[in-house]
């Protein structure tokens, strides 16, 4: 089954990148339920240096924790440098939310579940057995109905310069989301850079773990 394409809006639910007011957001959840999640999570690309974007999910981490909805967050990554650069920015910004370093192949290991996953620029580092491999080890983490937001490099952005990312295709995200996953929606979006006005070319998944 073909992913839905919605290039106007985002839909089923709010972007998870942009919600500032918890009037107006919803928690990511599907269609027709009611219970907002209470535990979220963020696995993080090893290094990864923080950016603008990093303001934003945080903003929208606390809209929901401030918002009375009860929401936890926990941010992974590899990179003790880069855990360290998020908890100072959560200290700065006031927010409650617990940075681990461990290794996002390996969430198993954590004992825990979650009811959401953001993703963002984590998923285009993986090659091969490896997307696979992530795959199922954010299933071992998620409820089922939980739900998976992802941002990644689209193939349309054009080569050249960007190290480890790769290109991925709409066809790579079903091939590896096919079993186990409701692939939701893929839309095309865009990722906001310092060095390039017109940003990078991405996909933007919903996806609901089965």
């Amino acid at each position: 089954m073909q992913p839905t394409q919605r290039p106007a809006a985002w839909h089923p639910t709010t972007d998870p990148r942009d919600c500032e007011d918890p009037k107006t957001c919803t928690p990511a959840r599907r269609p027709g339920t009611s219970a907002a999640p209470s535990r979220i999570l963020q696995p993080r690309p090893v290094g990864r240096r923080p950016g603008p974007g990093a303001g934003r999910r945080l903003r929208h981490r606390r809209a929901h924790v401030d918002g009375g909805l009860g929401l936890d967050a926990t941010g992974v990554d590899l990179a003790a440098s880069a855990l360290r650069a998020a908890e100072q920015k959560a200290r700065d910004r006031g927010l409650t939310a617990r940075f681990l370093r461990h290794d996002a192949l390996r969430l198993a290991d954590l004992g825990e579940s979650f009811d959401t996953v953001l993703d963002c620029g984590l998923f285009h580092i993986f090659g091969g057995d490896d997307r696979g491999a992530y795959a199922a080890s954010l299933r071992s983490v998620m409820r089922p109905g939980g739900r998976y937001f992802m941002l990644c490099f689209s193939d349309a952005q054009p080569p050249g310069g960007w190290g480890r990312v790769r290109r991925v295709s709409m066809d790579e995200i079903s091939t590896t989301f096919a079993d186990g996953w409701r692939i939701d929606s893929v839309e095309p979006a865009t990722i906001d850079i310092t060095t390039d006005p017109g940003g990078i070319r991405a996909w933007l998944a919903a996806l609901t773990r089965t």
